[in-house]
């Protein structure tokens, strides 16, 4: 549910600290026709580094940003609903088998046709590519084009999260895209083309003409901008036409601008922080339990986010499809001291957090705040900011004690987090639960929406009881919008749609 802030809502947030990803949109001056009116210039916490939809950067919000506008898929999310891409229609004719019907006039931005075939090769490359989408499709057996417009999909078991999962499979020219350099000017069938890239500064696009409909915005520029306060004073003069999520220790700049208004909407954004429970001591629940119960979650999330993050009750947030509440840890560093003298560590022990500050919101206070909790029960925590690109390969290589990081459930699915990243093969974090494999594995392959959601809802239960990681707090993402701009729809996964939005004169 969106909702508007009136101004006594407004000033309720308007003394929160957060310091947050953001990404803004803003009308460009210059030249003597109407197009600059319809010219758009967004900029997202971080920078967009890589266009490939498949490769190393799929899940990140910046690379998946740019891809719905670029791109298209079979299917599209909707709301709560899937709805058609490419794709008319689909059916699954047996437990294994998978049948797509495609649109006959889409046409790639070089005027090419796409058909059954560049889907074949799409589905095929991001399955072999050893990303973080690939884990998806790891049941996938067989990918045929019967025909231009008819796609059949075979797996090796059950996958009945195969039409949320296409919601992120992005269809590529099978001819082109394999090319060296493809990927600093791809050429996808979405409604905007690239017209330069430069990674990690620039991404500018241009309308076409889209099966769906040619967008109304004639031009969208996405800069990198890495400064917040120079985010909020272009909104202030106008020079910026949208920003989200507008970082709420930067709400009083904007009181009583009447030309400016705010709306909220829960996202699929989270902050965890998991134990490495291949790694001693945190191979031990009761030392993972006692870690949690030390800190003081609900009033760090309180006093660190304010109205700009809610308190999490399970390991996703609540806007996700799987979502179930569970019984919140309560702060007790008395009872957290006993469980670690009950698990042979009475004196505490010493251990590290590593994080990078750009991963969201106020990372470095809560990393702080979370080592000054720890203190307070014997456990001396090493503080590792470091820069993402190191981050990420520890990540990989497990080389961590514990990791802090935002996670954004992209699907909406519980499958694209509960399913992926914790199943035992997966090995993210290492943590080994065979019976929480079963229950993940027989979500993943069923189709029945009931069946899956009460199958999440024990496996939320074990995650959260097994404190696998710590789960602070769910993300809510405000928009600071100027009167000037029309048709905007705020997204959960911060990565609206742009195609039906206008820019008043």
């Amino acid at each position: 549910m969106v909702s508007t802030y009136n101004r006594r809502g407004f000033l309720k947030i308007s003394g929160i600290g957060l310091a947050s990803a953001y990404l803004a949109a803003c009308s460009v001056g210059g030249g003597d026709s109407g197009a600059a009116a319809n010219a758009l210039k967004a900029a997202f916490a971080q920078p967009v580094n890589d266009l490939d939809p498949h490769g190393p950067s799929s899940v990140d919000e910046s690379t998946l940003l740019a891809g719905r506008l670029i791109y298209d898929t079979l299917i599209r999310r909707d709301g709560d609903k899937l709805v058609p891409g490419v794709a008319t229609s689909w059916e699954q004719t047996d437990e294994n088998t998978w049948v797509f019907q495609l649109r006959d006039d889409v046409t790639f931005h070089d005027g090419s046709k796409l058909t059954a075939g560049d889907v074949k090769a799409s589905l095929e490359r991001v399955k072999d590519a050893g990303t973080a989408q690939s884990a998806l499709w790891t049941s996938v057996s067989a990918v045929e084009a019967e025909t231009d417009t008819t796609l059949r999909i075979t797996t090796s078991e059950p996958l009945g999260t195969m039409p949320v999962n296409l919601t992120l499979m992005f269809i590529l020219p099978a001819a082109k895209m394999n090319e060296p350099g493809f990927f600093r000017k791809p050429i996808g069938s979405g409604p905007f083309r690239v017209d330069g890239f430069t990674p990690s500064d620039e991404l500018r696009l241009s309308a076409v003409e889209h099966w769906g409909g040619k967008p109304k915005l004639d031009r969208v520029t996405l800069p990198y901008i890495p400064e917040t306060s120079s985010q909020i004073t272009a909104l202030r003069t106008g020079e910026l036409s949208a920003l989200w999520p507008v970082p709420p220790d930067q709400l009083r700049e904007l009181e009583g601008l009447d030309e400016i208004r705010l709306e909220t909407i829960p996202s699929y954004a989270y902050y965890f922080n998991w134990f490495n429970c291949g790694r001693e001591p945190f191979t031990d629940p009761r030392v993972r339990r006692a870690m949690w119960r030390a800190v003081d979650v609900a009033g760090i999330v309180k006093n660190l986010f304010g109205d700009g993050a809610e308190l999490m009750t399970a390991p996703i947030p609540s806007t996700v499809f799987g979502h179930a509440p569970q019984e919140p840890y309560r702060h007790d560093p008395d009872a957290a001291k006993r469980e670690l003298a009950d698990a042979g560590l009475a004196d505490g022990f010493r251990t590290s957090l590593m994080w990078f500050s750009d991963t969201g919101p106020l990372a470095d206070a809560l990393a702080q705040a979370m080592i000054s909790d720890w203190a307070k029960i014997g456990v001396t925590v090493e503080p590792q900011n470091v820069e993402k690109a190191e981050w990420l390969r520890r990540l990989n290589a497990k080389e961590f004690d514990m990791d802090l990081q935002i996670n954004t459930v992209t699907t909406g699915d519980a499958d694209f987090t509960l399913g992926r990243l914790y199943d035992s093969d997966a090995d993210r974090m290492g943590y080994r639960n065979p019976e929480l494999d079963t229950i993940l594995r027989q979500a993943h392959r069923d189709s029945d929406r009931g069946r899956r959601e009460e199958l999440y809802s024990r496996a939320c239960k074990i995650v959260w009881d097994d404190a696998v990681g710590m789960f602070p707090a769910a993300l809510i993402s405000t928009y600071g919008l100027r009167s000037t701009v029309e048709g905007f729809e705020p997204a959960a996964s911060n990565q609206p749609d742009l195609r039906g939005v206008t820019l008043a004169s």
